[in-house]
């Protein structure tokens, strides 16, 4: 194997900057500012992330659907274009009979 080839790793503090939690975790990413960590009151380097695992809508079961304004319009007024007169008719007969 190699000698130097890789980059030297340290212990990185990532805080999440909506929540504010920390963790704590071997990285080899440049940083310039330093904070202490909650859990050993030692003082490493810290990164900023702005979704982790703690505020990611996926993890934290608060997932929203938020979509470009206009676009789901702008979708239906193309799909609309293109629907032909006897789909019209049979999505109306249906709905009727519903």
């Amino acid at each position: 194997m190699k000698q130097n080839i890789h980059p030297k790793t340290r212990l990185v503090i990532f805080e999440d900057s909506q929540t504010k939690k920390q963790y704590l975790i071997k990285s080899s990413v440049n940083t310039k500012e330093t904070a202490v960590f909650e859990a050993d009151g030692k003082e490493y380097p810290v990164y900023k992330v702005d979704v982790s695992a703690d505020s990611h809508p996926f993890y934290t079961g608060a997932q929203t659907f938020v979509q470009k304004a206009g676009q789901v319009d702008k979708f239906n007024k193309r799909f609309a274009a293109k629907v032909s007169p006897k789909a019209e008719e049979q999505t109306e007969t249906t709905q009727e009979e519903n």
